[in-house]
């Protein structure tokens, strides 16, 4: 392990250890603190931040793009500040803290008995919703989570999130989608983030006027299972109430290959997000490269 693995590694272990201790007043203004302090210093992460918002946002000029990532930053460092601290939150914490409309597209759905697939962008703290889920709703679920190095880091992501209620299973390897597809089909629930895909197997998709990848995960396991496919979009407002929105389900077209299946669910998925970012830009936590003009420079100049 390298030297910026272990003090990455320890910084996540100090968040984790002292951030949850602190009440929940102090937590928020050392959040915003923090927030305020990296926005100022013009980092590639704001930076980039305040590209991807130009997409989202259009015609907004430089001082609008500097308000948006700014309250971005905040919005962030709520997630984090958030995510140290719900380990320690009691019942009534978390399910008072998330209100989410239409709920009853998930609850029908999981009544049916045929799987629900919920995909998620990077919006708000979506592991507040899953904490929720679990513990609100009594409905436990599986996901998968990125192997980040160094590896302690991830078993301390996967500890976490298996505190909250989650199955957590490891995004490389081949054995996933198997597991996810057998969850489904024993009626259970699958939560996915499928807002950014930089594999080859990503799908290509137009998201807010220009080309995007966005994982094919969701939608194939909506084909091969039966499962009922629901996007979902988080936010913030200005209390410690998270909001969110389940939208109608995705259907299976008719007709088509499975890519091409595939191609039209991952598109609606595209846009059911979009609607959710347009309207909450700022609790979009996209702080990377998204848009193939960006992965590819090559890109700008093809007509």
């Amino acid at each position: 392990m390298s030297v910026q693995e272990r003090l990455t590694d320890a910084l996540y272990g100090v968040g984790w250890a002292t951030v949850r201790k602190l009440p929940e007043p102090v937590a928020v203004r050392l959040g915003r603190s923090i927030a305020d302090l990296a926005w100022k210093r013009r980092g590639k992460g704001v930076l980039r931040l305040e590209a991807n918002y130009a997409r989202v946002v259009p015609g907004a000029g430089p001082e609008r793009l500097a308000e948006l990532s700014r309250a971005g930053m905040r919005s962030y460092l709520r997630y984090w500040m958030e995510s140290f601290r719900l380990p320690a939150w009691s019942r009534e914490r978390i399910t008072g803290g998330v209100e989410i409309k239409d709920i009853h597209r998930l609850t029908d759905g999981m009544a049916a008995g045929k799987g629900v697939v919920l995909a998620l962008p990077h919006l708000a703290n979506w592991d507040l919703a899953g904490a929720w889920a679990t513990t609100g709703l009594g409905i436990p679920f599986t996901t998968v989570a990125e192997r980040l190095k160094p590896e302690t880091l991830y078993d301390r992501f996967v500890a976490y999130r298996e505190g909250l209620g989650m199955e957590v299973l490891p995004h490389s390897g081949g054995s996933a989608f198997g597991t996810l597809a057998r969850r489904l089909r024993g009626g259970g629930l699958v939560c996915l983030v499928a807002d950014r895909d930089l594999s080859a197997s990503g799908v290509e998709v137009d998201f807010f006027g220009e080309s995007a990848r966005m994982p094919a995960g969701p939608a194939l396991l909506a084909q091969q299972t039966g499962a009922l496919l629901l996007p979902v979009t988080l936010w913030y407002d200005d209390s410690p109430v998270m909001r969110g929105r389940v939208h109608p389900p995705v259907g299976i077209p008719e007709s088509g290959t499975r890519a091409e299946k595939t191609s039209v669910m991952t598109q609606a998925l595209a846009d059911a997000f979009a609607t959710g970012i347009a309207e909450h830009p700022e609790d979009w936590h996209m702080l990377q490269r998204l848009w193939l003009k960006d992965l590819d420079p090559a890109r700008e100049a093809t007509p």
